[in-house]
């Protein structure tokens, strides 16, 4: 584990078991800035804040920072409406001819973001997608549903997944979550939520 740099200070967090790392930066004003980065929160401020100034502007960036993931996570919302934003996708982008029985969240997935069973039509998210940018959750759902048409990785299933607009951004954001996860470098991952 990287060593904490000398201007940051960890700080625990007393909701959850979350670590907050505050960054004080001598360029840094007036802007503080929160993210999350491989499994912490990072608050940007500047290195002029005093004690209390730097209590109160994290407390108020974490809470910024969770009610947007709360948001996010309700947009996403459950099982049902996983399945119903299957069906929109495969509509928008399939003609309508990916029909799923079922489509969830799990939470044993580690390797994979997604996966398929054809001879079923059901499809399961891994619970890892539920912090990523939507567009990034609905690329795994046309790669999954796709696999409803075609079950290989031939020349065919990516012609379909191609269909949809913003895969190969998708493709490109899960990369590079894959390399920061397997390099373990905080400074290959870039933050899913920035919050200003």
């Amino acid at each position: 584990m990287p060593a904490t740099p000398p201007d940051a200070a960890a700080v625990p967090e007393p909701a959850d078991d979350d670590v907050v790392e505050v960054r004080r930066s001598p360029r840094r004003r007036r802007t503080v800035t929160a993210y999350r980065e491989l499994g912490r929160t990072v608050v940007l401020i500047p290195a002029a804040f005093s004690p209390a100034e730097e209590q109160r502007w994290v407390a108020q960036m974490v809470a910024k920072l969770r009610t947007r993931e709360e948001r996010r996570k309700r947009s996403l919302g459950g099982d049902t409406e996983l399945l119903a934003r299957a069906r929109a996708l495969s509509a928008a982008h399939l003609d309508g001819l990916a029909e799923p029985a079922s489509v969830r969240w799990v939470e044993n997935q580690h390797r994979r973001w997604g996966s398929c069973t054809p001879a079923d039509r059901t499809i399961r998210l891994s619970g890892r997608l539920r912090s990523m940018p939507e567009y990034v959750v609905d690329y795994v759902l046309v790669h999954e549903l796709v696999h409803l048409l075609e079950p290989s990785h031939d020349e065919r299933f990516w012609a379909l997944v191609a269909r949809y607009p913003r895969a190969e951004r998708a493709r490109g954001f899960l990369e590079g979550v894959e390399l920061a996860a397997t390099a373990g470098a905080a400074n290959l991952e870039p933050p899913t939520d920035v919050v200003d």
